[in-house]
């Protein structure tokens, strides 16, 4: 497949004018299952994590004490959008700029969940990046399994295998406006289906109160590139524990079609 193609071309060195310590992408889940007051708390969230004295402290700390950030949101399959394209995040005023357009950011909600696609554009983003780092990392959030698109595994299988990590930040608040869509231990099913690569974690979110907490150790273990003990890691799981497929067949399910 030509997008398969084009990921393991991700593997090559980069050609890029400003190398940094990390490259990174924040992919934030936007369907429907996320009520308004939802994503404000989610962008707002993320804001106040990055400009946070402990996520510019671990910016600081790196070699050379910068990184390469872009934030998207997303949705369905045909729908991802960039609310912060490309940055460097080196100061306080630089991690403070970001933030603010994060929390400023409009839009409701919308249909359907690709984390399969959204993962497949993220992982573009490192084509347009005008940095070059050693380590590139994913960092997507999300309150329900794919149900759209191509099945995930495929999706982050191609990933890792052109060098990417993906890390997972799973929404369990027990609030959705979709209940029907959602389903139990979304954080196994981050761990087994979505995250994966060097060092890959999973840090679930059992409430919107510590929607900000989360997301600030989460950047500080990612940016840092430390292991912390409390996480659960990629693919540890026994063998076939969870359904990468569950949510597509709960999909189906609910809008009347046969399943196979």
């Amino acid at each position: 497949m030509r997008w398969l193609a084009a990921l393991l071309l991700l593997a090559l060195p980069a050609r890029a004018e400003i190398e940094v310590d990390l490259e990174l992408v924040l992919a934030a889940d936007v369907s429907r299952s996320m009520s308004v007051a939802d994503l404000t708390t989610q962008r707002q969230g993320y804001a106040a994590a990055l400009a946070s004295p402990e996520v510019l402290r671990a910016i600081q700390g790196g070699f050379l004490g910068r990184i390469g950030l872009t934030y998207v949101e997303w949705s369905g399959d045909d729908w991802q959008r960039i609310v912060v394209d490309w940055t460097l995040i080196e100061t306080e005023a630089d991690a403070r700029a970001v933030a603010a357009v994060i929390a400023a950011g409009t839009g409701g909600t919308l249909r359907r969940t690709s984390i399969s696609q959204a993962l497949r554009h993220a992982a573009g983003r490192f084509e347009d990046s005008p940095f070059t780092a050693y380590r590139r990392v994913i960092d997507v959030s999300g309150d329900g399994p794919n149900n759209q698109g191509t099945p995930v595994t495929e999706a982050r299988d191609a990933l890792v295998a052109a060098g990417i990590t993906i890390n997972g930040l799973p929404i369990m608040t027990g609030d959705d406006v979709d209940v029907l869509w959602a389903i139990p231990r979304l954080d196994l099913y981050y761990r087994d289906c979505v995250i994966g690569g060097p060092g890959a974690f999973v840090v679930p979110v059992d409430g919107w109160d510590s929607f900000a907490q989360a997301v600030r150790r989460k950047l500080v273990l990612e940016i840092s590139g430390l292991a912390a003990q409390g996480l659960i890691p990629a693919q540890q799981g026994p063998e076939g524990a969870t359904d990468c497929l569950i949510g597509e067949k709960i999909w189906r399910q609910r809008r009347g079609f046969d399943l196979p």
